[in-house]
Protein backbone atom coordinates (compact mmCIF):
# COMPACT_ATOMS: atom_id res chain seq x y z
CA UNK A 1 0.00 0.00 0.00
CA UNK A 2 0.94 3.69 -0.06
CA UNK A 3 1.23 3.94 3.19
CA UNK A 4 3.24 1.34 3.85
CA UNK A 5 5.26 2.56 1.09
CA UNK A 6 5.90 5.62 2.23
CA UNK A 7 6.60 4.38 6.09
CA UNK A 8 9.19 2.03 4.88
CA UNK A 9 10.88 4.99 2.42
CA UNK A 10 10.53 7.19 5.25
CA UNK A 11 12.75 4.86 7.78
CA UNK A 12 15.11 4.06 4.74
CA UNK A 13 15.99 8.09 4.69
CA UNK A 14 16.50 7.78 8.39
CA UNK A 15 18.46 5.35 8.80
CA UNK A 16 21.11 6.58 5.65
CA UNK A 17 20.75 9.63 7.60
CA UNK A 18 22.10 7.99 10.91
CA UNK A 19 25.04 6.31 9.08
CA UNK A 20 25.97 9.74 7.22
CA UNK A 21 25.84 11.15 10.94
CA UNK A 22 27.75 8.69 12.14
CA UNK A 23 30.07 8.00 10.01
CA UNK A 24 32.47 10.57 10.85
CA UNK A 25 31.57 11.16 14.58
CA UNK A 26 34.24 11.59 17.11
CA UNK A 27 31.90 13.02 19.88
CA UNK A 28 28.58 13.55 21.16
CA UNK A 29 26.56 14.84 24.24
CA UNK A 30 26.54 12.64 27.07
CA UNK A 31 22.62 11.77 27.92
CA UNK A 32 21.71 13.17 31.19
CA UNK A 33 19.24 10.75 32.21
CA UNK A 34 21.74 8.06 31.98
CA UNK A 35 24.48 9.49 34.03
CA UNK A 36 28.27 9.90 32.41
CA UNK A 37 28.61 6.15 31.18
CA UNK A 38 27.17 6.63 28.08
CA UNK A 39 27.63 9.02 25.24
CA UNK A 40 24.80 9.52 22.71
CA UNK A 41 26.91 10.14 19.45
CA UNK A 42 23.03 10.38 17.42
CA UNK A 43 19.94 9.96 18.66
CA UNK A 44 16.94 10.32 15.51
CA UNK A 45 13.17 9.03 14.85
CA UNK A 46 13.43 5.97 12.47
CA UNK A 47 9.10 4.91 13.00
CA UNK A 48 6.09 6.81 12.18
CA UNK A 49 5.25 6.75 16.26
CA UNK A 50 9.01 8.42 16.79
CA UNK A 51 10.51 5.26 17.72
CA UNK A 52 14.34 6.26 18.18
CA UNK A 53 17.52 5.09 16.93
CA UNK A 54 20.68 5.90 19.00
CA UNK A 55 23.93 5.02 18.59
CA UNK A 56 26.31 5.28 22.06
CA UNK A 57 29.72 5.40 23.12
CA UNK A 58 30.79 3.93 26.54
CA UNK A 59 34.23 2.37 28.06
CA UNK A 60 34.28 -1.23 28.28
CA UNK A 61 35.54 -2.65 31.38
CA UNK A 62 35.28 -5.85 29.28
CA UNK A 63 37.69 -4.48 26.06
CA UNK A 64 39.28 -2.08 27.41
CA UNK A 65 38.58 0.50 24.45
CA UNK A 66 35.56 2.80 23.72
CA UNK A 67 32.56 0.79 22.39
CA UNK A 68 29.90 1.55 20.54
CA UNK A 69 26.66 0.11 19.74
CA UNK A 70 22.78 1.37 18.39
CA UNK A 71 20.25 1.03 20.08
CA UNK A 72 16.33 1.13 18.81
CA UNK A 73 13.97 2.26 21.43
CA UNK A 74 10.08 1.69 20.09
CA UNK A 75 7.47 4.57 21.49
CA UNK A 76 6.14 2.40 24.04
CA UNK A 77 9.32 2.51 26.17
CA UNK A 78 8.66 6.43 27.00
CA UNK A 79 5.51 5.43 29.22
CA UNK A 80 7.75 2.61 31.51
CA UNK A 81 7.64 3.41 34.97
CA UNK A 82 11.10 2.76 35.91
CA UNK A 83 10.59 3.64 39.34
CA UNK A 84 8.07 0.51 39.38
CA UNK A 85 11.17 -1.52 37.48
CA UNK A 86 9.09 -1.30 34.59
CA UNK A 87 11.00 -2.61 31.36
CA UNK A 88 10.35 -3.48 27.61
CA UNK A 89 12.01 -7.03 26.24
CA UNK A 90 15.11 -6.40 24.03
CA UNK A 91 16.31 -8.18 21.20
CA UNK A 92 20.14 -8.62 20.56
CA UNK A 93 21.70 -8.72 17.15
CA UNK A 94 24.96 -9.94 16.42
CA UNK A 95 26.48 -8.69 12.50
CA UNK A 96 29.07 -11.07 10.68
CA UNK A 97 32.52 -10.76 9.46
CA UNK A 98 33.77 -6.82 8.70
CA UNK A 99 30.72 -5.84 9.99
CA UNK A 100 29.82 -2.86 12.71
CA UNK A 101 27.35 -1.31 14.72
CA UNK A 102 25.60 0.44 11.96
CA UNK A 103 24.76 -2.17 9.19
CA UNK A 104 21.91 -3.88 10.49
CA UNK A 105 20.69 -0.43 11.05
CA UNK A 106 21.35 0.62 7.57
CA UNK A 107 20.13 -2.04 5.83
CA UNK A 108 17.37 -4.83 7.48
CA UNK A 109 14.67 -2.78 7.86
CA UNK A 110 13.68 -3.69 10.88
CA UNK A 111 11.99 -0.50 13.26
CA UNK A 112 8.89 -0.91 12.43
CA UNK A 113 8.67 -4.49 12.87
CA UNK A 114 9.96 -3.67 16.85
CA UNK A 115 8.51 -0.57 16.80
CA UNK A 116 4.78 -2.85 16.09
CA UNK A 117 5.80 -5.53 19.08
CA UNK A 118 7.42 -3.17 21.27
CA UNK A 119 11.08 -3.95 21.61
CA UNK A 120 13.99 -2.70 21.65
CA UNK A 121 16.91 -4.19 19.08
CA UNK A 122 20.37 -3.75 20.82
CA UNK A 123 22.97 -4.05 17.54
CA UNK A 124 26.90 -4.21 19.37
CA UNK A 125 30.25 -3.68 17.17
CA UNK A 126 31.52 -7.10 16.01
CA UNK A 127 34.98 -6.49 17.58
CA UNK A 128 36.47 -3.77 19.48
CA UNK A 129 38.55 -1.43 17.70
CA UNK A 130 41.11 1.58 18.74
CA UNK A 131 45.09 2.33 17.99
CA UNK A 132 46.12 -0.15 20.66
CA UNK A 133 43.80 -3.22 19.25
CA UNK A 134 45.66 -5.83 17.50
CA UNK A 135 44.87 -6.58 13.96
CA UNK A 136 46.36 -9.20 11.51
CA UNK A 137 49.39 -8.01 10.18
CA UNK A 138 47.95 -9.45 6.41
CA UNK A 139 44.83 -7.47 6.87
CA UNK A 140 42.52 -10.49 6.37
CA UNK A 141 38.94 -10.16 7.21
CA UNK A 142 37.95 -12.82 9.44
CA UNK A 143 40.64 -12.26 12.07
CA UNK A 144 41.10 -9.64 14.19
CA UNK A 145 39.24 -6.09 13.42
CA UNK A 146 35.58 -6.33 12.54
CA UNK A 147 36.10 -10.87 13.29
CA UNK A 148 35.87 -10.63 17.04
CA UNK A 149 33.80 -14.02 16.64
CA UNK A 150 31.87 -13.08 20.38
CA UNK A 151 34.43 -15.35 22.22
CA UNK A 152 36.85 -14.37 24.85
CA UNK A 153 40.06 -14.67 23.80
CA UNK A 154 43.05 -17.25 25.59
CA UNK A 155 45.87 -16.06 24.07
CA UNK A 156 47.73 -13.14 23.26
CA UNK A 157 47.92 -10.35 21.91
CA UNK A 158 44.08 -11.00 21.60
CA UNK A 159 43.24 -11.87 24.87
CA UNK A 160 43.75 -7.83 26.37
CA UNK A 161 40.84 -6.58 24.16
CA UNK A 162 39.18 -9.32 22.40
CA UNK A 163 36.47 -10.54 24.96
CA UNK A 164 33.22 -9.83 23.23
CA UNK A 165 31.39 -12.88 24.81
CA UNK A 166 32.08 -10.65 28.27
CA UNK A 167 30.75 -7.94 26.24
CA UNK A 168 27.95 -9.03 25.11
CA UNK A 169 26.68 -11.43 27.56
CA UNK A 170 27.29 -9.31 30.52
CA UNK A 171 28.61 -6.27 30.38
CA UNK A 172 25.83 -4.64 27.66
CA UNK A 173 23.13 -6.19 29.19
CA UNK A 174 23.70 -4.69 32.54
CA UNK A 175 24.36 -1.46 31.14
CA UNK A 176 21.12 -1.31 29.00
CA UNK A 177 19.39 -2.71 32.28
CA UNK A 178 20.74 -0.04 34.56
CA UNK A 179 20.49 3.17 31.79
CA UNK A 180 17.31 2.25 30.18
CA UNK A 181 15.05 -0.41 31.90
CA UNK A 182 15.46 -2.72 28.77
CA UNK A 183 15.67 -6.55 29.09
CA UNK A 184 15.13 -6.26 32.78
CA UNK A 185 14.61 -10.14 34.47
CA UNK A 186 16.02 -11.63 31.03
CA UNK A 187 13.50 -10.68 28.92
CA UNK A 188 16.05 -10.43 26.42
CA UNK A 189 16.44 -12.88 22.83
CA UNK A 190 19.61 -12.98 20.58
CA UNK A 191 20.17 -13.42 16.76
CA UNK A 192 22.46 -13.02 14.19
CA UNK A 193 23.94 -13.79 11.01
CA UNK A 194 26.83 -15.79 9.95
CA UNK A 195 29.88 -15.02 12.60
CA UNK A 196 27.40 -13.24 14.28
CA UNK A 197 24.75 -16.50 14.11
CA UNK A 198 27.87 -18.59 15.39
CA UNK A 199 27.75 -16.40 18.47
CA UNK A 200 23.71 -15.82 19.08
CA UNK A 201 23.90 -19.97 18.84
CA UNK A 202 27.29 -20.23 21.42
CA UNK A 203 25.67 -18.05 23.84
CA UNK A 204 22.19 -19.32 24.07
CA UNK A 205 23.57 -22.81 24.68
CA UNK A 206 26.04 -21.98 26.59
CA UNK A 207 23.58 -20.00 29.01
CA UNK A 208 19.91 -20.81 28.36
CA UNK A 209 18.54 -19.23 31.12
CA UNK A 210 19.91 -15.44 30.32
CA UNK A 211 17.71 -15.46 26.86
CA UNK A 212 13.98 -15.69 25.91
CA UNK A 213 14.87 -17.23 22.30
CA UNK A 214 18.10 -17.90 20.01
CA UNK A 215 17.91 -17.93 15.93
CA UNK A 216 20.13 -17.71 13.07
CA UNK A 217 20.48 -16.97 9.96
CA UNK A 218 22.96 -18.89 7.50
CA UNK A 219 25.49 -19.37 10.86
CA UNK A 220 28.92 -20.46 10.73
CA UNK A 221 28.22 -23.41 12.68
CA UNK A 222 31.38 -24.70 13.36
CA UNK A 223 34.67 -22.47 12.80
CA UNK A 224 37.22 -24.46 13.53
CA UNK A 225 36.39 -26.61 10.58
CA UNK A 226 35.13 -24.17 7.81
CA UNK A 227 37.20 -21.35 5.62
CA UNK A 228 35.72 -18.41 7.87
CA UNK A 229 36.54 -19.66 11.06
CA UNK A 230 40.21 -21.40 10.90
CA UNK A 231 42.20 -18.48 10.88
CA UNK A 232 40.86 -16.85 14.32
CA UNK A 233 40.33 -20.19 16.10
CA UNK A 234 43.64 -21.29 14.93
CA UNK A 235 45.48 -17.91 16.15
Amino acid sequence: SSSSSSSSSSAIRSTRQYASATASSNGGDIDTATGPKLQVLSKISVTQNNGQLLRIRHRSSSTKTDMTFGLFLPSSHATILRSKRQSIPALYWLSGLTCDDTNFSTKANAFASAEREGIALVIPDTSPRGEDVPDDIDGAYDLGLGAGFYVDATEGPWSEHYNMYSYVTEELPSLLEESYGVGVDNAKSIFGHSMGGHGALTMAMRDPSSWTSVSAFSPICNPTECAWGKNAFNN
